[in-house]
Parts: C-alpha cells; sequence; structure tokens
C-alpha cells in the first residue's frame, strides 16, 4: 500500500519537483545526488545472463552506447517534465535531430519542413537527406495553407522549430500537427527556444520532441547533449535501434551534468524570461533600433498564437539595429556584459549576429526570405540583473550610432 500511495503522488508532482526528484537511480551506498557511472561496458553474473540480456529477456545494461544508468535518469527525469513515453539522449542536439528523423525515414520518403531553421537543421533537411533519397519541401511555417499544399502521397514526417531561429516566428503547432495525422506524417518539433517549460508540443499534438539541451537544460554552457521524446514504440524500438547501431550515445559525466541542470530550470527560466521580456521593451523604445521581435509584445505579428501555445515570451529577443552591418558590428562590439557568441540558453546574456555566424552558409536572397539581414542581432538573455543589461545596450547602441 504504501508504495502505491508513493506512486500515485508522484503523478501528482509539480515540474519544478519532477526537476528534483523524478527518475533517481540509487546505488547501494544511497548516494543523495545523482551517482555517475562512468563505465563502457557491465559485466554478467553467468553466461546465462549475458545471453538473456541480449536477447532481452532480463533487465540491466549491456553496453553504456545502448543505455547507462546516469543517462536513464536524464531520461527519466526530462520525460516525465515534457509528458513524453519515453525519452533518449544524444551526445548534441544536432544528433538528436539527426536522429529523430534518419530513424525512421527511408528511400522514397518526402519532408514537409518548416524554412525557417538553425543552418545544421536546414543543412540536414535540404542537404543531407536528399542524399539517402528523402525528397524535401520547404514552406513559410506560419501558413498552414502551405503546409496542407506541400503534402504529397509519400509524406512522412513535418518537420519546424517553434519559435524559430533567429527573428522568432511561430508555427501553430496544435493545427499543423492535425495536418499531419490526416496525412500519415509524423510531427517533429524542434522546442529549443520555447525550453520545455515555456511550450508543450505533444500535449498540442505533436509526435516528437527535440532537444539541445546544450542550451537552457544545461544552462550554463558546459557541456554539450541532447535529446528525444515521442511514444514508446518509436523511441524504444525505432529510434533506440538507430541510436545502439549508430553511435551518437550521450556521455555519462555530460548526462550527470544535464540532470544537475534540470534541477534549477524553473528558476533560471523564469528569470531568462522576465528579463527578455523587459528588455524587449526597453529596445523597442530605442530610436537606435528599427524593429524589435519578441512573441511576448503585443506588437509581434503571432501575438495571439504565442499566449495561446507558449508560457510567456520565451528567453530570446532579436532586433533590427539602424545603419546595416557596419552599425550591428558597431553595436556588437561596443557589448561588454552581453559576450559576442553563437551559443544560445546560458546563464551568461550573449549576442550573435546571425547572417555571419549561424545563417551564413545561406544565400543572401534564402537570408531575407527569413527576415535575417545584415543589421539583425539575436540576443540570449542570461541571469545577469536586468538594469546592468540595459545599461551594456545603451553604451553599446550609442557606438551603434557612431
Amino acid at each position: 500500500m504504501a508504495g502505491n500511495d508513493k506512486k500515485s503522488r508522484r503523478g501528482a508532482w509539480a515540474p519544478a519537483t519532477q526537476l528534483v526528484q523524478e527518475g533517481t537511480l540509487r546505488s547501494q551506498f544511497g548516494e543523495t545526488s545523482e551517482a555517475l557511472f562512468l563505465n563502457s561496458g557491465y559485466v554478467y553474473d553467468s553466461a546465462q545472463e549475458a545471453e538473456a540480456r541480449f536477447k532481452g529477456e532480463a533487465d540491466g545494461y549491456v553496453y553504456s552506447r545502448y543505455a547507462n544508468p546516469t543517462v536513464t535518469m536524464f531520461e527519466d527525469r526530462i520525460r516525465a517534465l515534457e509528458g513524453a513515453d519515453a525519452a533518449r539522449g544524444t551526445a548534441s542536439g544536432m544528433a538528436a535531430v539527426a536522429a529523430s528523423l534518419l530513424c525512421f525515414l527511408k528511400a522514397g520518403d518526402h519532408v514537409v519542413s518548416g524554412r525557417a531553421l538553425f543552418g545544421s537543421c536546414r543543412y540536414i533537411v535540404e542537404n543531407l537527406l536528399p542524399r539517402f533519397g528523402i525528397t524535401s519541401t520547404l514552406i513559410d511555417g506560419r501558413d498552414l495553407a502551405a503546409w496542407e499544399a506541400a503534402v504529397q502521397p509519400n509524406t512522412r514526417a513535418f518537420f519546424f522549430e517553434t519559435p524559430t531561429n533567429p527573428v522568432l516566428e511561430l508555427v501553430d503547432i496544435e493545427a499543423v500537427a492535425k495536418i499531419a495525422k490526416k496525412c500519415g506524417a509524423l510531427t517533429v518539433v524542434d522546442n529549443v527556444f520555447a525550453t520545455p517549460l515555456g511550450q508543450r508540443p505533444i500535449e498540442l499534438g505533436a509526435d516528437i520532441v527535440v532537444y539541445s539541451a546544450t542550451k537552457h537544460i544545461d544552462g550554463q554552457g558546459r557541456c554539450l547533449g541532447g535529446v528525444v521524446l515521442g511514444p514508446d514504440a518509436f523511441v524504444n524500438e525505432t529510434l533506440h535501434n538507430y541510436l545502439k547501431h549508430t553511435g551518437p550515445s550521450l556521455s555519462p559525466f555530460n548526462a550527470w551534468v544535464l540532470l544537475k541542470g534540470l534541477e534549477t530550470l524553473p528558476l533560471r527560466v523564469e528569470r531568462h524570461c522576465s528579463s527578455a521580456a523587459r528588455i524587449a521593451d526597453f529596445l523597442a523604445g530605442r530610436p537606435e533600433v528599427e524593429r524589435v521581435f519578441y512573441p511576448g509584445r503585443a506588437d509581434h505579428a503571432q501575438h495571439a498564437l504565442a499566449k495561446k501555445q507558449m508560457a510567456d515570451g520565451g528567453p530570446m529577443v532579436a532586433f533590427e539595429v539602424k545603419g546595416g552591418k557596419k552599425a550591428a558590428f558597431a553595436f556588437l562590439n561596443g557589448l561588454e556584459l552581453f559576450k559576442i557568441s553563437n551559443n544560445l540558453g546560458d546563464a551568461k546574456s550573449l549576442a550573435t549576429h546571425p547572417s555571419t555566424t549561424t545563417h551564413q552558409r545561406l544565400t543572401e536572397e534564402a537570408r531575407a526570405e527569413l527576415g535575417i539581414f545584415d543589421n539583425t542581432v539575436r540576443l540570449s538573455i542570461g541571469l545577469e540583473d536586468p538594469g546592468d543589461l540595459e545599461a551594456d545596450l545603451d553604451h553599446a547602441l550609442a557606438a551603434a550610432k557612431g
């Protein structure tokens, strides 16, 4: 009875509690912090036990490329937070994106994708998949009619990120997922910018969610990691076999770091988002700024959708500096607290010039189609005092004005 009572109470845990307690596996030593299992292989009591584990007839670990106790704890914890049946950790966010598609697509299949993607994600859709005979159609993810029009008899996946990188366009997850279900395609959502606390794609109808855990989940710029979440059969059979045999496994040490990151995720995301909302308002009032992109502001073109599917405006802000690339570079070089980096989701506030970094491989025409120009700047808002961040932006904007 006591065990059943504990199980029932666990199901009612709030996210902040799940992120501290869920999925913990304790060794015989009864440690409080999660144990770090830095081992590649495992031993068996007998040849018969080894045979049973390899056949899947007995529980237990076989090889850390397949599964590892520390990685399992990370997977179980984020699975509970996301509300997914199952999860698998990967070596990086891009490993998660690639695995989420390549594990089930085959030659002759077709993918419909939002065109506004991180550069490496777009490379996978536009360049990598076609090498394996998988065709793709890139569309404006904001346009529901475009999703419907792009469907072909062999369409097996819809893929998009929302909010998009870097100018924070939104895709209506619920509506797009309904279109995908009509044609029998799986909906794969990159939820990095919103974080698992700010947006719940599975509750909105998505089948699969991917994260670069390097970003807010670690949140302190320490390690790489990724995770794919979805239905039990997809994750524990289709995806598991792909990861098992191709090897983009999450290291146990990085999984342990990510577990520690999950414990403080609610506190950090709340601060990121509240500061981002304040910074967006600050920038909107500056004469040196042409436009601000922030889903939490009423002047965002898709603010109504943001209110519908996001818990807040998110931790990212984008804007355009008056004066083109020269002014944008002067702004970036005038920053002190904000660090110039192509990363995001860090405790430290970061600034990026997308057209020369994260999206530089795209043609100028392709960038313009996505609303990325030489004066576009993306900000990842950190945990510093927002007043200090405003003062830093004030100084840099003055430098941009010349």
